[in-house]
């Protein structure tokens, strides 16, 4: 028998016996009884009226009926295709179907990529134009056996009907068949929309779990690898990359252990001013003591803490440390102006924010303007939604000094800065690099300082690493420094050693005037 005939009369079978076993039947009762009416008249009307729910009631077919199995799947709204619960019923018959028949089969992930975005920039409605013409591309590019659902906002799921032959080469074909006509452009009012997709995918003879679940997770999985390599990717399951999974899995786990086992705990980098060379404050960053590999790279778990949706709880760990190290400080009898904490967009995103801050500032008994919430420059460039722009402007309202980190990368415009409030400007460290050596980077320097001192704003420059760039920094003026060449990130035990330490030098080094002029 041909693989496509055998897949037919499976298809026809799911459909036609619910129909021929089940309550369905019922609607056929009229046409029965008048045919019987026709042909003997009214005892046979009478017989096939009254006899037929008896047989059937008699033998358990309405007993049997199942509503889930006998009524057809749920269906998307917008691209018409089934909905996730129809389509994991699909996996697990497929699954049973090439358990020992030698069968073959594969299940795709596939996610568009930049989906978010597109709602910024176009709104919903344009977006699921998107989603419904790339529910009919994908389809163009399957046979009629093969399965297709819409499991999430701008995710589908494809799973293959049975065939011989499939392998490696042939499923990275089809994801590449998919994506050229994802890709192809969406007109929408006059102007063209171009998407990509990211795939992932496992075949069934890589299931790593006796489940079509197993199976389907494995496909997930893979999409997850895709995404991480960038937009447009494609990535198959295999053994490696299951325990690559599950490593992450336990990675995660122990991430969690360690920001309530206190082990992830704030560093703290001084920041000096230019004209007088106290401490004008010190900069809260994360870093992870473990108690066996010792200190882990910032760049590797907290990509991992945004992955795994602890950036709000790390956060709240955050300013805890930040505000308790400000009023240690005091009792100490040192004067720290302020702390630096970083805010993540997870966190600006909650609705409740400003009187979490506000509740946390009550509780150690400081004023607003020692917290320096500190916003990537992207934040603000990248369309915020409400949440987020209301969020900063409270906090600014509320006292909350509102510091742009990493101005330079994100090309903010100065109605932004205006917009939110900000109190002082972070310059990228790629600005500060060599400024002392190379005169392009003292005319962009030169160029921001202007612009912050026309706006009155305050300024920092980080990653500090010279004395050079240091003095030429103070002589165009910047306000503050940061960075390796003033202070390495510290725990807070170290930092009241550190003050000492810096005051002693002080005494020792002549004041770096600003240029006059």
């Amino acid at each position: 028998m041909q693989i496509p005939l055998f897949n037919l009369l499976v298809r026809l079978r799911n459909r036609v016996m619910p129909v021929l076993t089940g309550p369905p039947v019922l609607a056929f009762l009229p046409a029965m009884t008048l045919g019987a009416f026709w042909l003997g008249g009214e005892g046979a009307l009478i017989v096939v009226a009254l006899g037929l729910p008896l047989v059937f009631a008699l033998g358990g077919t309405f007993g049997n009926f199942h509503p889930n199995l006998g009524s057809p799947p749920s269906r998307d709204s917008i691209t018409g295709l089934i909905l996730r619960n129809g389509f994991e019923n699909t996996v697990n018959d497929v699954f049973s179907q090439t358990e020992t028949s030698g069968l073959h089969s594969a299940c795709f992930v596939l996610e568009l990529d930049g989906y978010q975005g597109l709602i910024r920039h176009h709104g919903q409605s344009a977006a699921d134009l998107v989603v419904q013409c790339g529910g009919d591309r994908i389809l163009s590019v399957l046979r009629d056996g093969d399965t297709v659902a819409r499991i999430g906002d701008s995710r589908f799921a494809i799973c293959l009907m049975v065939v011989r032959q499939l392998d490696l080469e042939l499923c990275i074909q089809l994801a590449g068949r998919i994506q050229s006509v994802i890709e192809d452009a969406v007109p929408l009012d006059g102007m063209s929309i171009y998407m990509t997709c990211s795939i992932g995918f496992c075949l069934r003879s890589r299931t790593p779990g006796p489940s079509g679940q197993d199976w389907l997770a494995a496909a997930t999985a893979a999409l997850s690898d895709a995404q991480q390599a960038g937009p447009s990717a494609i990535r198959a399951y295999s053994t490696e990359l299951g325990r690559k999974n599950r490593a992450l899995s336990d990675f995660r786990e122990e991430i969690a252990a360690a920001l309530e086992g206190g082990q992830i705990q704030p560093w703290y980098q001084p920041q000096i001013s230019t004209d007088t060379g106290k401490v004008s404050g010190f900069e809260a960053l994360a870093r992870w003591s473990h108690p066996v590999q010792g200190m882990i790279a910032p760049d590797i778990f907290l990509p991992v803490i945004h992955d795994a949706g602890l950036t709000e709880r790390l956060g709240q760990v955050m300013l805890y440390h930040a505000l308790s190290a400000l009023r240690s400080w005091d009792n100490a009898g040192v004067v720290i102006p302020q702390v630096g904490v970083n805010f993540a967009s997870d966190e600006l995103r909650n609705p409740s924010l400003v009187d979490k801050v506000r509740w946390e500032l009550d509780r150690f008994d400081l004023s607003p303007d020692r917290l320096a919430v500190e916003i990537l420059e992207t934040v603000m460039t990248d369309s915020p939604d409400d949440t987020i722009s209301r969020n900063i402007a409270g906090l600014a309202k509320l006292g909350c000094r509102i510091d742009l980190d990493d101005y330079g990368t994100g090309h903010a415009s100065i109605a932004s800065l205006r917009r939110f409030a900000v109190s002082r400007i972070k310059i990228d460290r790629s600005f500060v690099m060599k400024a002392d050596r190379d005169p392009e980077q003292q005319r962009l320097i030169g160029a921001i300082l202007t612009m912050a001192e026309r706006l009155e704003l305050e300024t920092l420059a980080e990653g500090v690493e010279t004395v050079g760039e240091h003095a030429l920094l103070a002589q165009l003026g910047c306000d503050h420094v940061q960075g390796f060449g003033i202070g390495r990130p510290m725990p807070f035990d170290q930092t009241l050693d550190w003050i000492t330490a810096h005051q002693a030098r002080m005494q020792d080094v002549p004041a770096i005037g600003h240029e006059t002029g």
